[in-house]
């Protein structure tokens, strides 16, 4: 998280969190970017009031339930910066493609998209390395993650219109991927 709190501009002045879980992402973006306003969504409720508890009462954030496979909405607005923390992992790679252009049209232009990310090894062999640094097995392997590969997707940002699109951090399966609207 702190790779993708260190890239973000200057001043975002609108920022929408996709799978916000508890707003610990959107939580750093405010401490590190005074002034920011926007929308954290959840699909889970137990997230989502843990979310509300940690804003409280900030009429700068608006807290809202939303699931991932469903469209974004259009009366959401325009945001300066989208970002997503180990949420998009679990909806289908057709959704992920629709997503990424639905939140190229949600950005203003020159807006950004970053997205830490829970990414497929390359092999059956990292993949067991990566549970077993993370104290699992496959047994116990979240069977939700639907893991797309670091190239799959950048592929997919590129075929949804955003430029200077780049792996910005990786270590095993996790990353943070980003693009620019143009």
């Amino acid at each position: 998280m702190a790779a993708l709190v260190e890239l973000l501009p200057p001043a975002p002045e609108r920022v929408l969190d996709l799978g916000t879980g508890d707003g610990i992402l959107m939580g750093a973006i405010r401490a590190a970017r005074a002034g920011v306003s926007g929308i954290a969504c959840d699909f889970s409720d137990e997230m989502l009031d843990r979310a509300r508890a940690r804003f409280g009462t900030s009429a700068e954030i608006e807290v809202l339930r939303h699931e991932l496979d469903d469209p974004l909405p259009v009366e959401w607005g325009e945001f300066d910066l989208v970002v997503s923390s180990f949420a998009i992992h679990h909806v289908s790679d057709e959704r992920k493609r629709a997503l990424y252009g639905e939140v190229l049209n949600r950005l203003v232009p020159g807006g950004r998209f970053y997205n830490l990310e829970h990414v497929a090894s390359p092999t059956e062999e990292l993949h067991d390395e990566f549970l077993v640094s993370i104290g699992k097995t496959r047994a116990t392997d979240d069977p939700s993650n639907r893991l797309a590969s670091v190239e799959d997707q950048l592929t997919w940002l590129r075929e949804a219109g955003f430029v200077q699109v780049d792996c910005h951090w990786k270590w095993l399966e996790l990353a943070l991927l980003a693009g620019r609207k143009p």
